[in-house]
């Protein structure tokens, strides 16, 4: 497996690239808080699974929902997704992500 990697400064600016790559009409991304880093993956060759970016901060968040507002660069826990206008970040705590496990090596 192939790595690429996108480090950003801090969590309010990987969720600012993620909502500008997400595609229209989606206002619900899924994330990672695991080993000391948000992050996310985006295979860059989708066919065959074996290059990915890896797009993360250092950081910790909780699991649960997290409304971002694009506007004003900030994020908050939530207990639902609730507006149309806002980006919804699910942060996921896995107990193992090999995919993760390995990129992190890599570093």
């Amino acid at each position: 497996m192939k790595t690429e990697y996108e480090e950003f400064e801090n969590i309010e600016d990987l969720f600012m690239y993620m909502s500008a790559a997400a595609p229209p009409m989606k206002n619900t991304i899924p994330i990672n808080s695991y080993k000391g880093s948000i992050m996310s993956f985006i295979p860059l060759s989708p066919s065959t699974g074996e290059s990915y970016l890896m797009l993360y901060a250092k950081g910790e968040l909780e699991a649960g929902i997290y409304e971002f507002d694009v506007s004003t660069k900030s994020y908050k826990k939530v207990e639902s997704v609730e507006r149309a206008d806002k980006i919804y970040f699910i942060s996921i705590t896995p107990k193992r992500n090999t995919i993760a496990d390995q990129a992190i090596q890599g570093l």
